[in-house]
């Protein structure tokens, strides 16, 4: 799978990934049908900084979240 290509099922398991290492218990914040493919780079980005950095903070993890809020479908 090459996550560099902005497809549907890039962006799915990206938003997945996301919520299993944030240990996102409310599943319906981060459901991948509810962001645009139009903002992939910008979550890819955010995926790929909670993938180097590791072990996320409790405060890091609502600001990852409510980024990714911004780039929910409207």
């Amino acid at each position: 799978m090459n996550l560099n290509e902005p497809t549907e099922e890039n962006l799915e398991f990206i938003i997945n990934d996301l919520a299993e290492e944030l240990q996102i218990i409310n599943r319906s914040v981060v459901k991948p049908d509810n962001f645009d493919l139009s903002n992939y780079q910008d979550i890819k980005d955010l995926y790929d900084m909670v993938k180097a950095k590791g072990q996320v903070s409790v405060p890091e993890i609502h600001a990852i979240i409510d980024e990714l809020k911004k780039f929910r479908k409207n």
